[in-house]
């Protein structure tokens, strides 16, 4: 088979497409023959080093990826044998490699069973990147009454909280840079969508808002794009931050003093507390699979080949994709 492999960190080149022996499922375990493999932002970074945090630093020479969506094409010692022919889709785990390949081995009890109409790459999507979205979201508490602002709202997250959002009712705006991603957040519900390259796009929120405020603000980007959004949110609204992107290189900073002054709250709204919820990742997982199998909540996808998985990275860290990036086998 083929697969991605890092030997050494450092830039997206170092991604090196090669043939690999296929990996042998073992006890309780099975063996996906992949079609899709996520990608993310987090994949970028462990592949420049070590970040710290929940996600180590793999042991090199590595396969990354952590999602994958698929066929199971065999089943290990002590597995069930009515796995093989399945569609499913896994999420290999904070320390899980070997997402980017043809094949992937992973537990049984990790799968989820993909209906005939939910197609991989968006499955891909919602086992990671919808199930954190859907941790946040239930932080963030959102009411039909609220303005709702959506940083990064044509990516990963952004783009499925701008559709939950718009669903429950609430004013939606979206922040996303340049016209295609503006017009994309629109599409996906958003009532105002405002390009963030612009300079002045502050007091463009203002202008289309008119006489209300921001109440709640989901901050994935920090840096002096937190800072402004902050400045944007109204007396007794809250700021919801779930990261931060690399060019920002730190979270929103605010201190108590912002929040005492105008009423504030503020909640990080991903990390350890997702793990403590009732049901843990797992119940994130299937709720996130259900929301996308009931046509609620469906992510835009940029695909690339496996092969092209370096150019996958530099595209996303170049933010030149929408949606979830996945690799496609």
């Amino acid at each position: 088979m083929h697969a991605i492999r890092l030997y050494e960190f450092g830039p997206a080149e170092n991604l090196l497409y090669e043939e690999v022996p296929d990996p042998v499922p073992g006890e309780g375990q099975v063996r996906v023959d992949v079609a899709a493999s996520g990608v993310h932002v987090v994949d970028t970074r462990l592949r420049e080093g070590p970040v710290g945090g929940p996600f180590p630093a793999p042991r090199l020479p590595t396969v990354p990826g952590r999602e994958a969506a698929g066929v199971v094409g065999a089943v290990g010692p002590g597995t069930d044998p009515e796995w093989v022919g399945r569609r499913v889709v896994v999420h290999l785990g904070a320390a899980g490699t070997g997402g980017y390949a043809e094949r992937v081995v992973a537990d049984a009890a990790s799968l989820h069973v993909l209906p005939d109409h939910v197609a991989a790459d968006t499955a891909v999507a919602m086992i990671g990147t919808g199930r954190t979205t859907i941790g946040m979201l239930d932080r963030a508490a959102l009411n039909p009454d609220d303005v709702v602002l959506v940083t990064s709202a044509a990516g990963g997250m952004g783009s499925l909280s701008v559709q939950a959002a718009h669903a429950i009712g609430a004013t939606v705006v979206a922040l996303a840079g340049g016209a295609a991603k503006t017009a994309l957040a629109r599409r996906l519900g958003a009532d105002i969508a405002v390009d963030y390259l612009d300079g002045d796009w502050p007091a463009r929120v203002r202008a289309e808002l008119g006489d209300r405020e921001v109440t709640v603000a989901l901050d994935g980007v920090g840096g002096d794009t937190g800072a402004a959004v902050l400045g944007l949110l109204g007396g007794g609204g809250r700021i919801v931050l779930h990261g931060y992107s690399a060019s920002a290189g730190e979270p929103t900073r605010l201190t108590t003093a912002d929040l005492a002054e105008r009423g504030l709250s503020a909640v990080w709204a991903v990390g350890p507390h997702i793990v403590r919820l009732a049901g843990g990742m797992r119940a994130l997982e299937t709720r996130a699979l259900a929301e996308l199998a009931a046509g609620r909540l469906v992510p835009p996808v940029t695909a690339f080949p496996l092969k092209d998985a370096a150019r996958a990275h530099t595209a996303l860290e170049n933010r030149e994709t929408t949606g979830k990036v996945v690799l496609t086998s």
